[in-house]
């Protein structure tokens, strides 16, 4: 009996399982790290079970693989601050889409010179497998050209752009076709990847930075199905779970971020969301109130109940440590701080309790929106440190509004509000926002880290008149 026959399965079986705890632990912060290490523990036996397969006879090249892939990677994840997490997630998915693509290009060509032949079935799953890859290899480079702000993040979209889009995915998809009807005809697969390639591009450049944290997930969807596609072509059942694993929990995660924001995939994809308002110009004329961090820090003092809504404005200004700061300090005064996350704040899911995770903000004081939303009214002061959209409340008052129906978290309703926020300009959905000129409504202009760090400055003041 060979090794395959009795090692492996058990190997990999305990990698699936570590695989799917991996995810249910990874629904809490409380129990995200415990999920992380078995996550890792499962991947490194998937890798060690899949180099004891017969078909690995040389391990030359796959040792000079692991040391470039280390030296490459330990850098990163030490060298990336915690702000640009959704970006490397992007990289990342190009990556892994990208590795699966050349993969599945790699076995269409061995078959195709070997001439062994390549079954109706081999050929349907390298076709899914190198047209999610490939498109999902450029779509998430744009994506993090996007992140990173080395490309517009407002839509950019022309006349007629969606049918051009479909035209070129169709006529991928006719390739792929052709393929698996005659994979002989490789002249046509080259073809077939630029056309793939392409549309990744053209996927994404329509679509605006609101979208981002949807944008991301099914991107992991599609290379998690790339993945699984890769497994049924190379009979390896541990790349059809883990792929079958990371498609499905990808796809959930975008649904769940399309319900957070009340919008459709058609229109995430292309409804151009995120395009200035013609109504913003007209704006700039209305009244709103502002204050200094003098006052904002007496009326926290002041307070008793206090809720911070964080938003990607903290995530940029790198101010998470210094909220744990005021955190701790209004706490010693006997003030409640709890903070609301809602689904989609920031650019990637979750990417708000990662980054108070950092600084140590213990768990049980983040709450979700529809936890927190029935107790604002009894807040004293509604803190909000970069958030724009998920806060507006024309979601709930304007039917015209390109946010109405978007679930937000309510700070309206809290007896003082103030907003942390370097100017009045609008958004990533490109709108005005009407909660800056409500008369429960405080500006406090200017960079999140610096304008917490003064409000820090000014309760220890306050402390020590006391």
């Amino acid at each position: 009996m060979k090794l395959d026959d009795t090692l492996l399965p058990f190997l990999y079986m305990l990698a699936a399982m570590g695989f799917i705890l991996a995810i249910k632990w990874m629904n809490s912060p409380a129990t995200a790290r415990r999920g992380v290490i078995v996550g890792e523990i499962g991947m490194i036996l998937a890798v060690a079970g899949t180099l004891l397969r017969f078909e690995v006879v040389n391990y030359q090249w796959i040792l000079v693989a692991f040391v470039l892939g280390t030296a490459a990677g330990i850098p990163i994840a030490y060298m990336m601050p915690m702000t640009a997490v959704p970006q490397r997630t992007a990289f990342s998915h190009a990556c892994g889409a990208l590795a699966s693509a050349l993969i599945g290009t790699a076995e269409y060509y061995k078959g195709v010179n070997q001439g062994t032949g390549l079954s109706g079935t081999v050929m349907t799953a390298l076709v899914v497998e190198t047209l999610l890859g490939f498109l999902t290899f450029t779509a998430s480079l744009m994506a993090f050209g996007k992140l990173q702000e080395v490309l517009p993040q407002r839509p950019i979209t022309y006349k007629g752009q969606n049918f051009v889009n479909l035209g070129i995915f169709a006529a991928a998809a006719g390739i792929g076709l052709t393929l698996i009807v005659a994979p002989e005809r490789a002249v046509l697969f080259p073809v077939f990847a630029v056309m793939a390639l392409l549309f990744g591009v053209l996927l994404i450049i329509p679509i605006g930075g609101a979208d981002m944290p949807t944008v991301i997930a099914l991107l992991n969807s599609y290379a998690g199905l790339s993945a699984a596609a890769m497994g049924f072509v190379l009979n390896n059942k541990m790349l059809i779970v883990a792929g079958a694993l990371d498609g499905s929990s990808g796809f959930i995660l975008a649904i769940i971020m399309c319900r957070a924001m009340n919008r459709s995939f058609s229109n995430v994809l292309f409804g151009a969301f995120g395009q200035l308002q013609t109504t913003v110009a007209a704006s700039e004329a209305r009244p709103y109130r502002s204050a200094t961090a003098e006052e904002a820090a007496s009326i926290l003092d002041a307070a008793r109940t206090v809720v911070v809504i964080p938003g990607y404005g903290m995530a940029v200004a790198q101010a998470q440590h210094k909220l744990r700061e005021m955190f701790d300090m209004l706490g010693k005064r006997g003030v409640n701080v709890e903070f609301a996350i809602h689904p989609v704040a920031g650019r990637m899911p979750g990417h708000m309790n990662v980054l108070l995770a950092e600084a140590d903000v213990p768990y049980d004081k983040l709450r979700e929106m529809d936890d927190i939303n029935p107790e604002m009214p009894n807040a004293d002061v509604a803190l909000i440190i970069g958030a724009n959209d998920v806060v507006n409340p024309a979601a709930e008052t304007d039917p015209k509004s390109p946010i109405a129906g978007m679930p937000i978290i309510q700070a309206y309703k809290a007896r003082t509000v103030m907003v942390i926020k370097r100017s009045m300009n609008p958004g990533f959905a490109g709108i005005d926002n009407d909660l800056y000129y409500m008369p429960n409504t405080i500006m406090l202009f200017g960079d999140a880290k610096a304008f917490i760090a003064s409000i820090v400055k000014e309760l220890a003041a306050v402390g020590h008149a006391a």
